[in-house]
């Protein structure tokens, strides 16, 4: 029987340290506080450890730069009870407890509460509700957490630590309308009825000057696509605090300050347009790519036929095709893509930066269409002198702007497979599954590839290019059918060392559209030369409003302008 030789509470956790002659490994016991919690809950725990806590431990934890976290599975977890991680749990960066060195820590524990839904595709799973915080699982409202903790740790002494789940975190405080900007948030009846569960949408929408002043002019509507929070053109009216290294990122990438695109907005001079960034986010993402899915449902007929009419009934926007464009960067550069495709008749046309991968033939270094292993890059389209014998050649997913590796594919799969099971680590690699892929028989997203050996499953990789996720594939293939309506509508941009490697499948798609006949795409291409990353842009987005209103104002019928009033002019 194991003896207690030592116990202290310190902030809600409890160090137990047992005898070595019956010790089974390091071990933390970790319980909900009952005054927090009063019934079974069911989720992801992790226990996270930083040597700093700057920022907040569970804060570090996120993609690529994350320090030491395990992860378990509970499922109605009672109050008081408690669930361990120990050496058999798995953990990211290191593989187990076991590898951790004896060393002083910050520590913290923290439960992503799951939800149960009960789908209209007959599936009932767990997956975290979104809080309307952009499926952050460490800032997430409701959430629990302990007290962060300075310990010194030394797992060949073998303790078992006890950590008690104190915290919960606070609801999100509503977002305020100002002079500028409203903010949007309506119940989706399609979304509603696919999960079994309330589920919501909405927009961030940003006000031209005059707008209020002038109660009969009806605009143009530019949605520009991004991560959920994002503001249009990240629109501020006060002047930034910049460090030399964002001010150097910035002008690096090409693009203005928030509050420097606000000056020029509100001139005399600047075109008057709406711009509008969607909000959707997902039991699996931060935002559902816009489009309708197997595994989230109908979400892209939730922003056709629920959101945009919502918003063209509440503002004064001009509800013609070419007055309606598309922009937005990385998974809004793909949506900005991907719509303009799958609906060429109703948006006039989109400016898509540095796209989520658009041919999977280059899913990052990936192509899932002929590649044995996510991991390995040792694939039947290398050389022969590139197939090593005696070792493995990692496949990068991250890289610096000239070219250093900064994490690969086999390490951020570690990581999400950490953070969460079936899919649900809130993480890209999971979300492009549940985005692009087949429901599996459990009800979760079917992985493309296993998280621990890198095995791709060759009929998810058919699924997701046979069902229209991979835009080169769709276009190619519709191009008979679409290509007429697309005409002067595709403009794409990308930095050539881009750092998720997203420039390759851009390289593919211009192959197609430079030899698209009948008709000829007649758009344009631009990549950012030399070293330009993740990010780039060739305009700041003030000369990017500007292009996008010049193409409206060719599309516009005769004697219509721009900003235009009901009662003196026609729309059409």
């Amino acid at each position: 029987m194991l003896s207690r030789w030592l116990c202290s509470s310190l902030l809600g956790l409890v160090i137990c340290c047992s005898s070595a002659a019956h010790s089974t490994g390091a071990q933390f016991q970790i319980r909900v506080d009952p005054t927090r919690q009063m019934g079974p809950v069911t989720g992801r725990l992790l226990l996270m450890l930083s040597r700093t806590n700057e920022p907040e431990v569970r804060l570090q934890v996120g993609w690529i730069t994350s320090p030491p976290v395990f992860g378990i599975d509970v499922e109605q977890l009672r109050p008081g009870q408690a669930a361990v991680i120990d050496e058999s749990v798995a953990g990211y960066p290191l593989e187990s407890l076991r590898d951790l060195p004896a060393g002083d820590y910050y520590v913290q524990a923290l439960l992503n509460v799951y939800t149960e839904f009960h789908r209209a595709d007959g599936h009932t799973i767990w997956a975290h509700m979104d809080q309307w915080e952009g499926q952050q699982f460490n800032r997430s409202p409701g959430n629990l957490h302990s007290k962060v903790v300075k310990l010194h740790i030394d797992t060949a002494v073998q303790p078992r630590i006890e950590i008690d789940l104190t915290e919960v975190i606070p609801p999100v405080p509503p977002p305020v309308d100002t002079q500028w900007i409203r903010h949007v948030r309506i119940q989706s009846k399609l979304l509603t009825a696919f999960w079994g569960h309330p589920m919501y949408i909405g927009a961030v929408v940003l006000l031209p000057r005059d707008y209020v002043t002038q109660p009969d002019v009806y605009y143009p509507v530019i949605y520009q696509q991004g991560h959920f929070g994002d503001q249009p053109f990240n629109f501020r009216t006060e002047e930034p605090t910049e460090n030399a290294d964002e001010r150097r990122f910035r002008e690096r990438i090409g693009v203005e300050s928030g509050y420097q695109f606000y000056k020029v907005w509100k001139s005399d001079e600047f075109p008057r347009a709406v711009a509008i960034t969607f909000q959707h986010p997902t039991p699996y993402y931060d935002d559902s790519y816009a489009v309708n899915s197997a595994n989230l449902g109908p979400y892209g007929d939730a922003i056709l036929t629920e959101l945009i009419p919502y918003l063209e009934e509440h503002f004064r926007v001009i509800r013609e095709p070419w007055a309606r464009v598309l922009t937005g960067g990385s998974t809004g550069g793909w949506e900005a893509l991907a719509l303009q495709l799958y609906h060429p008749d109703f948006f006039g046309g989109t400016w898509a930066f540095y796209p989520d991968s658009v041919d999977f033939r280059r899913y990052g270094l990936v192509n899932i269409y002929e590649d044995a292993n996510a991991f390995a890059a040792d694939s039947p389209r290398d050389p022969q002198w590139f197939r090593p014998q005696w070792f493995t050649v990692e496949r990068a997913m991250v890289r610096t702007d000239d070219g250093q590796t900064v994490a690969t594919v086999r390490q951020l799969s570690q990581l999400e497979g950490v953070l969460g099971s079936k899919g649900r680590s809130g993480g890209v690699l999971a979300n492009w599954e549940a985005v692009y892929g087949p429901v599996g028989e459990d009800g979760y997203p079917k992985p493309l590839w296993d998280k621990v050996t890198g095995k791709i499953d060759r009929n998810v990789a058919v699924y997701m290019r046979d069902n229209g996720y991979d835009l080169r594939y769709y276009a190619q293939k519709n191009w008979s059918t679409i290509g007429s309506k697309l005409v002067g509508k595709l403009h794409i941009y990308c930095g050539e060392m881009d750092n998720f490697y997203l420039n390759l499948g851009v390289y593919l798609f211009e192959q197609f559209l430079r030899t698209s006949e009948h008709p000829h795409y007649a758009g344009a291409f631009e990549y950012g030369r030399p070293l330009k990353p993740h990010g780039w842009q060739p305009m700041h987005n003030a000369a990017l409003v500007r292009m996008m209103a010049d193409q409206m104002s060719r599309n516009a019928p005769m004697g219509t302008s721009l900003a235009w009033n009901p009662n003196q002019a026609p729309a059409h």
